[in-house]
């Protein structure tokens, strides 16, 4: 049997570039693993689009899609809507996590979904792909909350408040109210409402802006959902039709 004759120096010294080159290469994916394997984000420096770079804590993007979800300064600001000049809102006293953002969606809700978690004291409005739009919101005190499910049945820019009776008998100096308070920047229902209906009935209850943005996070109202006005406008942009509702 014929023995294969040993490799001389000049096929050795041939092949070596080769062999270099595949170890480079090996090298450069096992590199390129260990990056991705570690990184849970991708990062961004694209401070100029004014862009909302809060992290989901999920594999995408740290930046957001929506127009509307950007720096607080911008989502805060003041500016004129309906005829009313709405004041800037001190957003450095309002805990981030109360802001508005985009966050991976929580709640398995349909897109186009509204989903209160009052414990948490957020609003979410699902997005079909898996995200969701995320409220600050101030809830009811004890012996004032509903939680259900119902619908959004309609919407109303400066709404017109009416105190309920129960509410005259507990502050008597609510009573020059009784026939309704015209719609502005100190109605208790802020810039816009969303009516609670449940089974084709008023539940009483509103999803609806506030004046009083220092009580977001905070449970404190007559069992309405609030928000700052410039969220509350925000959602309502949003809100076409008849909504679903989760109050939970």
């Amino acid at each position: 049997m014929s023995k294969s004759p040993a490799p001389s120096k000049l096929d050795l010294t041939d092949r070596a570039p080769k062999l270099a080159s595949r170890r480079n290469v090996l090298f450069g994916l096992g590199a390129v693993g260990l990056v991705a394997g570690c990184s849970r984000s991708m990062e961004f420096d694209m401070p100029a689009m004014g862009l909302d770079t809060t992290t989901t804590g999920s594999i995408r993007p740290q930046i957001s899609v929506d127009k509307q979800v950007t720096r607080p300064e911008l989502m805060y600001a003041s500016f004129t809507d309906e005829g009313y000049q709405l004041p800037e809102i001190p957003f450095a006293k309002v805990d981030p996590k109360f802001r508005r953002q985009i966050v991976v969606d929580p709640t398995g809700e349909a897109p186009g979904t509204i989903v209160v978690r009052l414990q948490e004291r957020y609003l979410y409005l699902v997005q079909p792909g898996g995200d969701a739009i995320r409220y600050g919101v101030g809830i009811g005190r004890d012996g004032f909350l509903w939680n259900g499910r119902a619908n959004i049945q309609y919407g109303k820019k400066w709404p017109t408040w009416t105190p309920p009776r129960v509410m005259i008998a507990r502050k008597p100096e609510l009573v020059k109210w009784a026939g309704g308070q015209p719609g502005g920047l100190d109605n208790p229902l802020g810039a816009r409402a969303l009516y609670i209906y449940k089974d084709g009935q008023d539940t009483g209850y509103r999803v609806h802006g506030s004046p009083e943005w220092w009580t977001i996070g905070q449970a404190m109202s007559s069992g309405c959902v609030r928000m700052i006005n410039q969220d509350v406008i925000d959602l309502y942009s949003r809100v076409n039709g008849k909504t679903p509702i989760v109050v939970s």
